[in-house]
């Protein structure tokens, strides 16, 4: 972000905004509207001057300030505190006052930092839905950092994951969720988030298992696959938890026998976490789903919707 506004030199790489080349441009002069997280509102201004101040630092006309702000604040639905003071506001009321006042300006792309991480969690919910229907309203790009996986997932067009300050992986959310390129992508999207057990390759008689320690997996039809990526046999085998099928009888679908650790009742489903071996499996099972901890199940893995990735590396393979 610190890049992108011209706070930072990069060392290497280029950045355009709106196709013109910006790395020797000065801040000022980007076009470029930021909210922080903290909202950085001024405590002695009211709403009206708050918003209304890039305007007035940039010399617009009286009346053309006027008829911004108030075209923002409908748009924001804060036409009724325009005369109040930051401190006689919500949290929400507040983030929305930073985002007109970012919007007032009609920037070429707005950098957001984690705006609704001061928010209470029903909040956060409501300004997520407020903010895309905003974006998209208006049209303009949006960088927007967040830690929260949710919020990252809902409301992008594209999702840039980072780790350590290198870019692990830039695509849709469908492209990231289903086809991760690492473990920190599949372990860091989903809720509950992805069940990893490391596991060994092992070729028998012709075919590929993977030699879990509790379980073996038939995993010969991704024979070639395996050989030619992996730097090694070691392995880590990734099934999401809405992937993984549960039963009470044993069958083709479901052969690997796991034990019943906790339950965790949500209306709408259950999240099962079951023993296997030394493993921990969760699985999403229907709202109806009873069974008492330490019972017999069986579970199956959606052949479709296996991952695997390189121990060592922690790329994926498959």
């Amino acid at each position: 972000m610190r890049l992108i506004a011209g706070l930072e030199t990069p060392t290497s790489g280029n950045i355009y905004i709106g196709g013109k080349l910006v790395n020797d441009v000065p801040p000022k002069d980007r076009d470029v509207a930021m909210v922080f997280q903290s909202y950085a509102l001024y405590p002695h201004m009211t709403v009206y001057d708050n918003i209304s101040f890039p305007l007035r630092m940039r010399k617009y006309a009286k009346d053309e300030v006027r008829k911004r702000v108030r075209k923002v604040c409908e748009l924001l639905q804060i036409e009724e505190l325009l005369e109040r003071k930051p401190k006689q506001l919500s949290g929400g009321q507040q983030q929305r006052v930073a985002l007109g006042r970012a919007i007032v300006r009609e920037p070429k792309v707005f950098l957001m930092d984690e705006p609704l991480s001061n928010l209470d969690a029903k909040l956060r919910v409501y300004m997520r839905a407020e903010l895309k229907n905003l974006q998209k309203k208006i049209g303009i790009t949006t960088v927007y950092v967040t830690h929260d996986q949710v919020e990252a997932m809902t409301m992008s067009d594209r999702i840039a994951l980072m780790s350590k300050g290198v870019l692990q992986q830039l695509g849709t959310t469908h492209e990231v969720y289903s086809r991760p390129s690492s473990t920190f992508v599949a372990g860091f999207l989903g809720t509950p988030p992805m069940n990893f057990l490391s596991c060994s390759f092992i070729e028998e008689n012709g075919g590929g298992y993977l030699d879990v320690g509790s379980f073996r997996y038939d995993a010969s039809e991704l024979k070639d696959a395996i050989k030619s990526g992996a730097s090694s046999s070691e392995l880590i085998l990734g099934v999401r938890p809405e992937d993984t099928s549960l039963s009470r009888e044993k069958n083709l679908q479901s052969s690997i026998e796991a034990k019943v650790y906790v339950t965790e009742p949500l209306g709408s489903e259950v999240i099962v976490d079951l023993r296997v071996g030394d493993n921990i499996v969760k699985v999403k099972a229907p709202p109806e789903f009873t069974m008492n901890i330490g019972e017999k199940v069986w579970i199956g893995f959606n052949r479709d919707r296996i991952h695997l990735f390189d121990r060592k590396t922690e790329k994926a393979i498959v």
